[in-house]
């Protein structure tokens, strides 16, 4: 899942994918490097300046009706947590609502439901949209997460939701410290163990910066390692700012699991 946000004060390379233009040249350059979804959010998750839902829609659905026609076939996610944006989204031809603020708005549930897109059901422990958490409490991270997520599903199915496309996410960073995602990391079996389909976003999070001791653009390495272990651990889909490294890394898990062969193999052989 490549990320193209259509903002121009994102955590990391911020205003990048500002201009149109450079965003659909993104869009290009993920997509060869091997981006099966594309994430396009209008709306940064940090505190910050006022986005209404007029400025949200004029940042997101122009892009996406061009990202439509320009790849029929490209799953196209859009990260939102307001029923407004979403709905416009999907009349734009979005096929996925990346809702990564827990089902602050519940009727983000039935606008997926009516176009028939799929919903990612996410845990932020008890934040509302674009705040920050100070000092998270668990009696266990990973119950809390497995209570909310499930209980989201649920909750979509029952809205009309296809089952077959209600993703979970643990949400990495959101609502928790570090040490609360790096448990999270360790125990995603038990989060792929409920046979949802489970989307990690982990992509240079300051989890993975607060680990290493690393800034924002020295987060590679760490984020390919959490991408590994998840990957082990049975997640399916990857959210990324790096899509040739996280493919790369994806394929060489697979391989190593015996779910994918080598793309060359002469060693020993010739």
């Amino acid at each position: 899942m490549a990320i193209v946000n259509r903002t121009p004060d994102s955590f990391y390379r911020p205003g990048v994918t500002w201009d149109e233009g450079a965003a659909l040249e993104r869009v290009h350059a993920a997509v060869a490097e091997g981006a099966d979804i594309l994430d396009v959010g209008g709306v940064p998750a940090k505190p910050g300046p006022e986005v209404t839902v007029a400025e949200e829609i004029r940042r997101v659905v122009p892009f996406v009706a061009s990202v439509r026609a320009a790849y029929p076939d490209l799953v196209i996610s859009a990260d939102t947590w307001r029923h407004e944006p979403a709905r416009a989204v999907c009349e734009a031809g979005a096929d996925l609502l990346n809702d990564t603020w827990s089902g602050w708005d519940p009727k983000v549930a039935d606008v997926a439901a009516q176009f028939g897109a799929g919903l990612v059901c996410s845990h932020v422990g008890t934040l509302t949209p674009r705040t920050r958490p100070f000092r998270p409490f668990f009696t266990d991270v990973m119950a809390d997460v497995t209570e909310r997520v499930l209980g989201l599903a649920e909750r979509a199915r029952r809205a009309g939701v296809d089952p077959a496309r209600i993703v979970i996410d643990p949400a990495h960073d959101f609502g928790k410290n570090t040490w609360h995602s790096l448990e999270l990391t360790r125990r995603l079996g038990e989060l792929t163990a409920t046979g949802w389909p489970v989307l990690l976003s982990a992509s240079r999070k300051d989890f993975v910066g607060e680990t290493l001791g690393a800034p924002v653009e020295d987060r590679l390495a760490g984020t390919l390692a959490v991408t590994a272990v998840g990957a082990w651990l049975g997640a399916r889909i990857f959210r990324a700012h790096d899509v040739r490294a996280t493919r790369q890394a994806l394929d060489m898990v697979a391989a190593i699991r015996g779910d994918l062969p080598p793309a060359r193999g002469v060693r020993g052989l010739a």
